[in-house]
């Protein structure tokens, strides 16, 4: 393998109409800034001669049998003879004579460096009002939010970034999602991030584009939020347990008049108390998909959080959830009580259902605890192995 300090790198499925005139745009910019490096065509199985084209134009063609936008990118990264990658679509969307800004942020130290379109300039018709008004504004928003990425366009598709920093990820999604991945992978494990204004024109192709707006925007939301187990489970499972522990409480000094029509009595203490109990669980989620994504190589180990896990010990869980357990059953026993002495007949449901209702759930809320403890033993030992 010839070294090289960059790779142009250009995902190709059926480009058979565009991808000469980005080769040459590469191919020049390369010569004009006296940069040793190549054009690599990563072919996803194209059918119209792309491959031909592109290597009768000076490029280097690499074949791609697993299909979508992240399997070529991947394989064309691990094939890439560059010290430094500079990806982008061969659609001529992107403007391959405009380089030079990645290169010297690359050059500087920066290991990933994202284009921004909305800093760079749309051209009117190169992206759809929906993508350039929702989508990518509220993805990019999401991204930021979830990750404290400072990135203003998660999606632009031209980047350029150090190609072993970026191997070292072990990036894996095959579809769109693949260039969300790997923003959210650069930004958890640390690499320094830059970003530079880039232009967006109108495609050169007469056919529709391979993204399909539903189907890949739902894919990079999909993928933001499971990579996110705090945004995911940990804050609603919050948010529900509060409101429910709030409403509950309340309720014990009883109903609660909100208008003279309108009362939360012994129902809404049913709701209230169903809301922390569906809380609970979902922080529970939160936990086991935070140490299983520790353990598979999703997250980077982070200090804080270890010290956590390795504080919820098995024995300490199991004992609380037994605690919990028996807290309720007596709360049932005295239920018993007060049914007993009614002769077993019928009861006030005012007066007595508030009980039934706290025994139920804090059983519920034991066993699940208990459980769940074992659970987390369980990947605790997998952990400890990593």
């Amino acid at each position: 393998m010839e070294e090289k300090e960059l790779t142009i790198l250009m995902p190709c499925l059926n480009e058979a109409e565009t991808i000469e005139v980005c080769i040459k745009k590469a191919l020049k910019s390369l010569e004009e800034n006296h940069i040793n490096g190549e054009v690599l065509i990563a072919d996803n199985g194209s059918t119209d001669g792309s491959q031909e084209i592109a290597e009768r134009n000076g490029a280097r063609v690499i074949h791609v049998p697993v299909k979508g936008y992240g399997s070529a990118l991947i394989e064309g990264t691990k094939q890439a003879y560059g010290k430094y990658v500079i990806m982008g679509d061969a659609d001529d969307s992107y403007d391959f004579s405009n380089i030079m800004p990645y290169v010297e942020k690359l050059r500087e130290g920066y290991e990933l460096v994202m284009g921004n379109r909305f800093k760079g300039g749309i051209e009117k018709g190169a992206m759809p009002w929906s993508h350039k008004y929702i989508g990518t504004p509220v993805l990019s928003f999401i991204g930021r939010l979830f990750y404290k990425s400072k990135i203003g366009d998660f999606n632009c598709g031209m980047r350029g970034y150090d190609r072993q920093a970026i191997i070292n990820l072990d990036l894996k999604t095959t579809g769109m999602e693949y260039a969300s991945e790997m923003i959210v992978q650069a930004t958890l494990n640390g690499l320094k991030i830059a970003e530079v204004p880039t232009t967006l024109k109108k495609d050169g192709r007469s056919r529709p584009p391979h993204l399909k707006s539903f189907k890949d925007g739902w894919r990079h939301l999909k993928f933001l939020l499971m990579y996110s187990p705090k945004w995911l489970f940990l804050f609603p499972g919050l948010l529900l347990m509060i409101i429910g522990l709030i409403g509950s409480v309340a309720l014990l000094f009883g109903d609660i008049h909100i208008t003279e029509n309108v009362v939360l009595g012994i129902h809404s203490r049913l709701y209230f108390g169903a809301m922390f109990v569906v809380g609970f669980q979902i922080i529970i989620f939160s936990i086991f998909a935070k140490v299983y994504a520790i353990n598979s190589g999703m997250h980077p180990k982070e200090d804080k959080f270890i010290k956590i896990v390795q504080k919820i010990t098995l024995e300490k869980g199991l004992v609380g959830g037994i605690l919990l357990t028996l807290i309720g059953l007596g709360l049932s026993i005295y239920s018993l009580v007060i049914w007993q002495n009614q002769s077993f007949g019928n009861l006030d449901p005012v007066n007595v259902m508030p009980i039934t209702i706290s025994a139920v759930y804090l059983m519920i809320i034991g066993v699940q605890l208990a459980f769940a403890s074992f659970l987390l033993g369980i990947l605790n030992i997998e952990y400890k192995k990593n």
